[in-house]
């Protein structure tokens, strides 16, 4: 009997042991889990601040950048009276400048960048031929076109053009004639369709007597969608590059740039509007660089483009 209860009391004795192991060992697991759960929030609590730092780091490093580049615009423009709308665009980095970019204007000679490219895809789709002579009276030109008697270049003969030559004559010295015979025979529906197609939505061709009209949005817009091809084949995209490089008329953007520079611009002047666009070709980064103007004097804009564009070569090309 008394061996019994001996061996009850180790039993139970036994068992309280073991239940103080297991207690143990519960309470020491629960703690090792509620330390791993801790370190993961922690990590990953650290990777989001990480992220978010580095976000935020990435954010005021480009609008720094922004701010810069809005430095020596902002500087250039300095005492001017005209309106300005401006857009830059490295085309390397992204950095960007914008200044009434979507406000409109009037076009001038800027359309002839729509009729080139309209015509260029006619190429393209075989429509057209290189070599192929177009020919018009000047009169049924001036009427077609709704051209003021007395603001008519030429008001009798007749022009006479291959479309390469049209195409040369119409960028290189903007020649107005060239692009009536070129617009003309491409049709005038056919530029509209083609600013709807590619998304220039502030733009528009002028009907019924009225002027064409642009942004600095919608012609930068061009500019970009022609430097990545997106107009026409690369071929095609290429040759509109070189066109506009060979423009004669260089008082504006390329004045003040160096004499190895390349710029493939087009001009825009009428009435109280001097505009100047392209595409800067450098060693340090392309860039896109639209300004549009209305002032009382179209002279001095012109010099004020030629200075806005000087320093942002020098401030792309000397960071």
């Amino acid at each position: 009997m008394d061996h019994n209860l001996v061996t009850n009391w180790k039993l139970r004795r036994r068992r309280r042991k073991i239940k103080r192991v297991i207690r143990i060992s519960l309470f020491i697991l629960i703690v090792i889990g509620i330390l791993v759960i801790f370190n993961q929030f922690s990590l990953k609590k650290n990777d989001s601040v990480g992220l978010v730092t580095s976000a935020i780091k990435g954010a005021q490093s480009v609008q720094t950048e922004d701010d810069y580049l809005k430095l020596v615009v902002e500087n250039a423009l300095e005492e001017t009276k005209g309106t300005y709308g401006i857009v830059i665009k490295n085309l390397k980095t992204g950095e960007s400048y914008f200044a009434n970019e979507h406000r409109i204007f009037e076009a001038g000679s800027l359309y002839k960048l729509w009729t080139m490219a309209v015509v260029y895809q006619q190429i393209q789709s075989g429509e057209l031929q290189k070599e192929q002579v177009l020919s018009e009276d000047i009169a049924t030109l001036n009427q077609e076109f709704d051209i003021d008697p007395d603001k008519a270049e030429q008001t009798e003969g007749t022009i006479a053009l291959t479309v390469n030559s049209a195409l040369t004559q119409m960028i290189t010295i903007s020649h107005n004639y060239a692009a009536l015979l070129l617009t003309q025979k491409v049709k005038l529906s056919s530029v509209a369709a083609f600013l709807q197609e590619n998304g220039l939505m502030e733009s528009t061709v002028g009907t019924n007597g009225a002027s064409p009209t642009v942004t600095p949005a919608d012609t930068a817009f061009f500019l970009e969608k022609l430097y990545k091809g997106e107009l026409a084949s690369q071929e095609y995209s290429q040759e509109m590059i070189e066109l506009l490089k060979n423009q004669k008329l260089n008082d504006g953007l390329s004045k003040y740039l160096p004499d190895q520079s390349k710029v493939a611009h087009k001009t825009g002047d009428i009435g109280w509007f001097k505009h100047d666009g392209g595409i800067v070709f450098t060693e340090a980064g392309d860039y896109i660089i639209m300004v549009m103007s209305e002032s009382d004097s179209p002279a001095g804009a012109q010099e004020r483009i030629a200075l806005i564009s000087k320093a942002v070569y020098d401030y792309f090309n000397k960071k």
